[in-house]
């Protein structure tokens, strides 16, 4: 299949990539020409702007939005919107507010425009591993755009299958899932990173507490004098916290133990927040997850070890670095 692709930073280069390797042409643009040159000698093709990205693909087109939440985003869907006609799809892979695509998606209907929000994981490790999708919109867009889920999804790999799961495998098995009408895919992706929030917590305290095991604050024969890099190598191998994260602050104390380069200053995307609102809006306990984004905003003020295991992870999976004012759009 053909995609436009709009954005070209840290994720949605690989995207293009991954398509291309899969045989799909992908014809790319970003305000910035340097990524798309290099995609184009790649095998996409580059163009100007967002017009021409327009009149480069074939009826019915599909173009991937891969930009910074709320202003960027609605300026490229305004200036794209008169160009779209009907049978067309636009696809919002960044993290949006679930909110603003149910909207967009009820602008676009009347057109005869089909708009999917796609929830994105995977970071800056999706070309080799595959991007897990989650996808709102209209069933008969997300049915013709399969194959395009289908080549940047993980695939099933060799992780074995859940116990009680039985035939074919399904979608969700392999990577992507349609989790619903428009807004879904972001909301799902929202519940993710607010998840992906309080994991992060927890593993920043735990190393923290065993980085302080040997505090002068504690009297003298309580004190434990432990080697947090050896700690983390050995939890990474049959410990029932093995995961994902795990291996990245291992990775990231295995290079540097205590971690100096980091402030440990630490953003927190609008995902996390919006989290924490929907959990407020549905009356449902959130307690860690709340916590968790709290403790980013306790960084910017007093930054403690723990805060620099979470820049860390944050760097390792995503290629986030820490900004003065720990903002960040992603």
């Amino acid at each position: 299949m053909e995609l436009g692709i709009v954005g070209l930073g840290r994720m949605c280069g690989n995207i293009a990539r991954r398509l291309m390797r899969s045989g799909h042409a992908c014809v790319v643009y970003d305000k910035d020409p340097a990524p798309g040159a290099a995609l184009a000698g790649e095998g996409a093709r580059s163009v100007a702007n967002l017009a021409d990205l327009v009149s480069a693909l074939a009826a019915p087109r599909a173009i991937w939005l891969m930009l910074p939440a709320g202003a960027i985003t609605q300026a490229a869907i305004d200036t794209l919107s008169p160009l779209l006609q009907p049978g067309d799809t636009l696809i919002d892979g960044g993290n949006s507010y679930w909110k603003d695509d149910i909207t967009r998606a009820a602008a676009f209907a009347p057109k005869g425009v089909a708009y999917l929000d796609v929830g994105t994981s995977g970071g800056v490790w999706g070309l080799e591993r595959g991007y897990c999708l989650m996808i709102g919109g209209e069933a008969h867009a997300v049915r013709r755009l399969e194959p395009i889920f289908a080549a940047l999804a993980p695939g099933a790999g060799d992780i074995p299958r859940t116990p009680g799961r039985s035939g074919p495998h399904g979608s969700s098995e392999r990577g992507y899932l349609h989790a619903g009408g428009p807004g879904a895919g972001h909301f799902v992706k929202m519940v993710h990173n607010g998840i992906e929030y309080g994991m992060m917590q927890a593993v920043a305290e735990g190393f923290d507490i065993l980085k302080n095991a040997g505090s002068e604050e504690l009297p003298k024969d309580l004190r434990l004098d432990l080697d947090v890099a050896e700690v983390a190598e050995v939890w990474r191998r049959g410990s029932v916290i093995t995961s994902w994260l795990l291996d990245l602050t291992a990775q990231a104390l295995a290079q540097e133990p205590g971690l100096e380069s980091y402030s440990g200053v630490v953003a927190d995307s609008g995902e996390g927040r919006w989290c924490v609102e929907a959990a407020v809006a549905e009356a449902v306990p959130a307690p860690v997850l709340t916590t968790a984004l709290y403790a980013r905003f306790r960084s910017r003020r007093n930054p403690v070890f723990a805060d620099k295991i979470l820049s860390a992870m944050r760097k390792g999976f995503g290629g986030h670095i820490e900004t003065p004012a720990g903002k960040s759009a992603t």
